[in-house]
């Protein structure tokens, strides 16, 4: 038998620096009625973020290879009920 080769830990993070390029709302405010949507860019992939309830709320992401995809995909969702308007 051999000597024992080292175990060597190594502690990997990833770091995901999204650009977030914009940012709609349906008006209404609440835990329960809120709608957020997103749209980031990463490295020219376009991901969509759709939010209900606000900050703690939850979200549904969705990925794809061109800004007019995504585009696509907001337009969608901003057919909800609400008052959408995009916000800075």
């Amino acid at each position: 038998m051999g000597t024992p080769l080292p175990i060597t830990l190594v502690r990997v993070f990833e770091y995901v620096l999204m650009e977030r390029r914009k940012h709609w709302w349906n008006g209404t405010w609440g835990r329960l009625a809120r709608r957020d949507v997103y749209l980031f860019e990463d490295g020219g992939k376009w991901l969509v973020e759709g939010r209900e309830g606000g900050a703690e709320g939850r979200s549904k992401w969705y990925e794809f290879d061109d800004e007019d995809a995504a585009l696509d995909c907001i337009r969608g969702l901003l057919t909800g009920p609400g008052d959408w308007r995009e916000l800075r």
